[in-house]
């Protein structure tokens, strides 16, 4: 009994500070739940051949109502890019299915190493932007916008994350604002993350080591227990995200990835 309080308490946990990102960053909160998910996991005996897929599956299923919430808190500001999400619709799922495909065979290691060196890389850029990364004034058109939204899809599902810290590189990148970024992105998890959660239920369907209360790769007492929570403050974490200027959000959100990141090479040691 002890052990499930602890269990409770540290997913809830997980859960207000998943929201609150959610509307600040348009994150889906999937940097926080996977190595929460991860070292929880581990505490209750989770075997670690699918430890991290767990985690990552997990996180995918909360962020459906998650980014749902977010997207429509930016929508109704009149922030979201829908252009974008419209060319996105395609190219993004396609990315999903073929993480899904990879999450089969990958190993757990192989899965904590992308989300490391991923998110790593879009903190410094994030820390130090300088005006002069930036690649174009407008983002490109078709090919190579599909070609970036399979990317994001294909990363984020690996990763566990609802693309936002794809899809805010890639906007800040040609030039969008950060809050559009933020905004745009919160829709994109949604894209991600319906085809993301279901494709882990299918990858682990049936696999020993699973703990009780799961569905292939998505542990459903951790999804009940942050869902409610991330739907309570994610406005606020968008409140927050329009009260703060640009800076501040790449500062913030920067500072916050090479802590994730740094959390999981040390894991991979």
């Amino acid at each position: 009994m002890g052990e499930m309080l602890a269990f409770a308490a540290a997913i809830a946990g997980a859960g207000v500070v998943a929201g609150l990102l959610a509307g600040i960053f348009g994150i889906g909160g999937g940097a926080v739940l996977v190595p929460v998910f991860y070292q929880v996991f581990g505490l209750i005996g989770v075997d670690e051949a699918v430890r991290m897929h767990l985690a990552v599956g997990s996180s995918l299923a909360i962020i459906v109502p998650t980014s749902f919430r977010s997207c429509r808190a930016h929508f109704l500001r009149g922030a979201v890019d829908m252009a974008l999400l419209k060319s996105f619709i395609i190219a993004v799922p396609a990315g999903v299915i073929a993480a899904t495909l990879i999450t089969a065979s990958i190993s757990g290691a192989g899965l904590r190493a992308i989300f490391a060196v991923i998110i790593f890389l879009i903190g410094i850029k994030l820390i130090f932007n300088r005006r002069g990364w930036r690649i174009g004034d407008d983002l490109p058109e078709n090919p190579l916008r599909s070609i970036v939204g399979f990317v994001i899809g294909l990363l984020s599902t690996l990763m566990g994350i609802g693309g936002g810290v794809l899809n805010n590189t890639f906007m800040t990148l040609f030039g969008r604002s950060m809050h559009q970024a933020v905004a745009t992105s919160s829709g994109v998890g949604v894209l991600i993350s319906i085809p993301g959660f279901i494709g882990y239920i299918w990858a682990g369907w049936g696999l020993p080591g699973l703990p009780v209360g799961s569905t292939g790769f998505v542990n459903w007492i951790a999804v009940l227990l942050v869902i409610p929570i991330t739907l309570l403050v994610a406005p606020l974490g968008v409140r927050i995200a329009h009260a703060l200027d640009k800076r501040q959000l790449e500062i913030g959100f920067g500072i916050f990835s090479l802590f994730v990141a740094f959390r999981f090479f040390i894991s991979l040691i």
